[in-house]
């Protein structure tokens, strides 16, 4: 199915409502119901946020590729998988999707539409952390390009689901996400002080394992017009 350029915006910006929807509201949810105990908000905001991405991704694969971040979106440019003038449109959409995810979040919630964060995120061991689960996600989706490609929702939602626990930062790996969290005073947030170290981490991240999975299967580049044909 081959889609146009206003479909493939749409879709992203839509994504990326529902993923931020998801992140967001199911930390104000999991808070309120964890009656202080952190480790449970945290694992109700993990599976929240993996199955909603399994979802999504399902959904709107066929339509855009369902990149859902810029740092994936800069990875499929860097291989091939997209073409360099579709990068802007592309992120703008993510961003613009990111930020209307949060205000949907807050709504539902009955918080202030956008209210600074104050949740510190701060240190190398956070960003070396944010580094570390963009490159596993960015390797999940190139390692399954290929004859597994139908396996690339599941493979993301389950990698993000446990990057939330094996990474110091909780596992943003979205320069889109990171940007949106820090108007959310919530679970979720992030101060804007410490925005620009996650998101050179994430871009780094991206950047190195599209390097590396450029050498290891170079014949598997697929571009993702031909996935969502497959996954069709």
């Amino acid at each position: 199915m081959r889609t146009t350029l206003l479909q493939r915006m749409v879709s992203e910006f839509i994504g990326t409502l529902f993923l931020l929807a998801a992140v967001v509201g199911s930390g104000i949810m999991g808070e309120r119901l964890a009656a202080g105990n952190t480790a449970i908000a945290l694992l109700a905001n993990s599976i929240a946020t993996g199955a909603a991405l399994v979802a999504l991704i399902l959904a709107l694969l066929p339509v855009s590729g369902a990149h859902f971040n810029p740092a994936v979106t800069l990875a499929e440019a860097l291989r091939g998988g997209i073409q360099w003038r579709e990068v802007p449109p592309y992120i703008a959409m993510q961003l613009c999707g990111a930020f209307a995810g949060v205000t949907v979040a807050h709504l539902m919630f009955g918080e202030p539409l956008f209210f600074i964060s104050t949740h510190a995120r701060s240190g190398s061991a956070q960003i070396f952390g944010e580094f570390v689960a963009t490159f596993g996600l960015i390797a999940a989706i190139f390692g399954c390009n290929g004859n597994n490609s139908r396996f690339i929702p599941f493979a993301v939602g389950s990698y993000i689901t446990a990057a939330y626990w094996f990474t110091s930062s909780t596992s943003f790996a979205n320069p889109a996400v990171t940007l949106a969290r820090a108007c959310t005073n919530t679970f979720s947030g992030i101060r804007p002080e410490d925005v620009p170290g996650f998101i050179l981490a994430e871009i780094l991240g991206a950047v190195a394992a599209a390097w590396l999975f450029h050498w290891l299967l170079p014949g598997r580049r697929i571009p993702s017009a031909e996935i969502q044909e497959e996954i069709v």
